[in-house]
């Protein structure tokens, strides 16, 4: 960009916000700034606050105001009501540091400068809050995210979540970082740099030594924007299952397949079924709205919301799996290391098989495989492509989409699907319930997030029976 056109940019980013104050009448009584900005049914109370909204969701909208163009991803706008709030922050207090399997070292960057750890995304977040033309157009390139995870014996979980937090805060990572006494299962977002010196670091913690690998890390073009903040915490489960890991171990996990196994074995498996001949369930232990938007042709999607209600679903449908060959697939590999073990421990199917490093590292030998649709991730991209192919629809006219947000009600956090016609229409909540619910709140909204009390989400069955043949889902290439 010229100087004219940053000043430009500058200027429009700042007319935009300018626009979306509440006004001083309007605001807390008594002596309190209360909310100061309101911009998709969502209140800003701190600028700092309203400055990354705007410039992470509204790019299309301050970059015509600039004369400069959008993005390439700013088709859907905004995602209403913006991200879902993550677990509980870390809070390390005092602890031990005499086990001797947890290392404090931090890598070494005084030599570094901040800007080689942070990403220009940051830079101009933090600096000029410019607008996420920059984002999407540069800065998408410049960092990237990772997921991983680790099952090992940690004798002195708030020990390692004190040292994970240090280092994360230490690289200027973002994301979220779950510890237990079973291991370890993150996914951080920061520049190229600082995410390399974070494996580095990783793979020389001696609690991971010879357990975890370069190839457990996967990674997708993002950075530190793609997340709202920092939490790291200590659970009883690495993913939570809601089965205590006592009881159901990861060390009773299935066998491992490489991708080009499993893309064998699928290839085999959609052969025999159209012929009716299989034994074989290709099984997606991922949640519906994750399937919905992307799967393996073939599948047993589970009409499930959570993965803690996954047990449930195989106590309720045992005669579907007995004597068959299991095939089980998740987004990275980790729930399948706890849903196969389950699996296993009812003692009716035939082999249970799970995908190893799960759709991310299969998608990157197989972009054009088996699997089409969209990726669903945990962040504010919600998903990430590797095919063309759209395999979802409005929610509402039924035209071919995947781009999801959060619905536009206080009182729920689903998403929806919901085209930008649609949401022109101001279609936005994920139900007429909801819809009308909005409406009627919207004149007297505080601001203050509300417990989730979404109409249609307690009429979805909490754990579906499948009755007769199994519901399998398939799309064409």
């Amino acid at each position: 960009l010229g100087n004219g056109d940053a000043c430009g940019a500058f200027q429009a980013f700042s007319l935009f916000v300018k626009a979306k104050e509440v006004p001083a009448a309007s605001r807390c009584p008594g002596g309190g700034e209360g909310v100061r900005w309101r911009c998709c049914r969502q209140a800003f109370e701190e600028l700092p606050g309203i400055h990354r909204h705007v410039a992470l969701h509204h790019s299309g909208d301050v970059g015509r105001q600039a004369g400069l163009g959008a993005g390439p991803a700013e088709a859907g706008g905004c995602p209403a009501g913006g991200p879902a709030p993550a677990g509980s922050a870390a809070r390390p207090s005092g602890h031990s540091c005499s086990n001797p399997e947890i290392s404090w070292a931090l890598p070494d960057t005084s030599h570094l400068s901040y800007d080689d750890l942070t990403s220009i995304i940051l830079f101009f977040l933090n600096i000029l809050f410019l607008f996420a033309y920059l984002c999407h157009v540069v800065g998408s390139q410049v960092g990237e995210v990772l997921l991983y995870y680790c099952y090992c014996e940690v004798r002195d979980p708030e020990k390692l979540c004190a040292w994970q937090k240090a280092l994360c805060q230490h690289l200027h990572l973002t994301g979220k970082v779950r510890v237990a006494s079973e291991g370890i299962n993150g996914t951080v977002g920061g520049s190229k740099l600082a995410t390399s010196l974070y494996i580095n670091v990783m793979l020389s913690q001696p609690l991971f030594k010879n357990i975890l690998c370069q190839e457990d890390f996967k990674s997708s073009a993002g950075g530190a924007h793609c997340f709202p903040d920092l939490r790291v915490g200590v659970f009883k489960e690495i993913v939570p299952m809601g089965i205590d890991p006592k009881i159901v171990s990861y060390k009773e996990t299935g066998i491992h397949l490489s991708p080009q196994e499993f893309h064998r074995e699928v290839e085999q498996y959609l052969s025999q079924a159209t012929k009716g001949q299989s034994d074989t369930i290709l099984l997606d232990c991922r949640n519906f709205y994750e399937s919905k938007i992307g799967h393996f042709q073939g599948c047993l999607a589970p009409d499930i919301r959570k993965f803690s209600y996954f047990p449930s679903y195989v106590d309720e449908n045992l005669e579907l799996f007995k004597d068959k060959r299991v095939l089980m697939y998740c987004t990275g590999g980790i729930r399948c290391e706890r849903g196969s073990a389950y699996l296993r421990s009812k003692a009716v199917c035939r082999e249970v098989y799970q995908l190893k490093g799960g759709i991310h590292k299969y998608l990157e030998e197989f972009p054009d495989g088996f699997y089409r649709g969209k990726l669903f991730v945990f962040d504010d991209r919600y998903a990430i492509c590797s095919n063309e192919d759209i395999i979802s629809a409005c929610r509402y006219c039924g035209v071919l989409w995947d781009q999801y947000k959060l619905c536009s009600s206080q009182h729920c956090r689903q998403l929806v699907l919901t085209c930008p016609s649609c949401c022109n229409k101001g279609l936005t909540a994920c139900c007429p319930v909801c819809q009308e619910k909005e409406l009627k709140v919207t004149s007297r909204a505080s601001g203050q997030t509300l417990k989730e009390e979404c109409e249609c989400t307690r009429r979805r069955p909490r754990v579906p029976i499948e009755h007769g043949s199994p519901r399998m889902l398939d799309t064409g290439k």
